[in-house]
């Protein structure tokens, strides 16, 4: 049975901590912008109090997950409950298309059609809201960039931003609090445009833009947890990594295929066929894969499941594994 490590403990409890964050400015944005909206009629200050709904439901999913997946194997769930993080942030996709870009378009479409009714009275305290919007959402964000930085801005690689974005919980909140913070700018500078030009389709125009932008971000979240809940290989260059190590083995002659999937942010599979070099007896065979184990466990502590098939290779598996060892300017030469 696995147990979490202190540092992966730490992550998740950070990342409580900002998703917590998100959701109490959430839930006292979406509050006066809501008043602020019924006030004045604007459409983009409507639109942006259903985007915020929208959020706040978000931040409820995401502790869920960030609860559930922390459940140990069992016998129905062998691999553990890591994929809930996925599912819970493919739910939360799911709401800002349906709560906040679906509302967003309708106000727009709406506003729209019924251009030319609409009074001023009031858009002085509805662009307060959204100035003070600003201010919360843009502490949220800056809340989880930290956060983002602290926990995945050492080593080389991929970008911190890129290797935080691995964790869906706080690559959810990174979207949404970003997403907001450009909402809330559409939407001033529609009403702003509307006060300056007399013509409420300014605001419609917003509406509809802050629809088209949660609609984009549903997307792109929904697609990676989509990916994710499939079952996706670590990435290249860890991939190399891992057969780089196990071919560094004495006893390894050859490996034949190396497979490889992402159980949950920080933990994964890896199954390996291993050809051995001749004359090893049953024990010996043993003793190697048990110090493979532990060497790759060792130096990659989210290995959680570590599965290797000692087999003889073909002539074609040895050619294949050639090629994969060749650089790509050596391959056709």
């Amino acid at each position: 049975m696995r147990k979490r490590s202190s540092g992966e403990a730490d992550q998740i409890r950070s990342t409580a901590v900002t998703v917590g964050a998100a959701l109490a400015a959430n839930l006292v944005i979406a509050a006066a912008k809501a008043v602020g909206g019924l006030f004045t009629g604007s459409p983009a200050l409507l639109s942006e109090a259903a985007h915020s709904v929208a959020d706040s439901i978000n931040e409820i999913f995401l502790f869920a997950s960030l609860r559930r997946s922390g459940r140990a194997p069992d016998p129905v769930h062998p691999f553990g409950y890591g994929k809930e993080r996925y599912f819970w942030s493919l739910l939360a996709a799911v709401g800002i298309f349906v709560t906040g870009g679906c509302f967003s378009f309708y106000q727009g479409v709406r506003a729209w059609q019924q251009h030319g009714g609409e009074s001023h009275t009031g858009y002085l305290i509805g662009l307060a809201v959204l100035g003070l919007a600003l201010l919360m959402e843009g502490g949220s964000l800056a809340r989880a960039l930290v956060q983002a930085r602290a926990e995945y801005g050492a080593g080389a690689g991929l970008s911190w931003i890129r290797r935080a974005a691995d964790d869906p919980a706080l690559r959810t909140v990174l979207a949404e609090d970003s997403t907001a913070v450009v909402g809330v700018l559409l939407a001033a500078g529609g009403m702003l445009a509307h006060l300056a030009t007399g013509d409420p389709r300014w605001e419609a125009g917003a509406s509809l833009a802050i629809g088209l932008l949660l609609v984009f971000v549903a997307y792109r979240l929904g697609r990676e947890a989509e990916q994710e809940l499939i079952g996706r290989a670590v990435d290249p260059a860890l991939q190399a990594e891992l057969r780089a190590t196990l071919a560094a083995e004495p006893e390894v002659d050859l490996v034949t295929e190396l497979l490889t999937m992402r159980l949950g942010p920080g933990s994964m599979l890896v199954a390996a066929r291993l050809d051995l070099e001749p004359g090893l007896d049953s024990e010996q065979v043993e003793e190697v894969c048990m110090r493979i184990r532990a060497t790759m466990r060792d130096r990659w502590p989210g290995l959680v499941q570590i599965f290797l098939d000692i087999t003889d290779a073909t002539t074609q598996q040895r050619r294949q594994a050639h090629h994969q060892d060749l650089r790509p300017d050596e391959r056709h030469s």
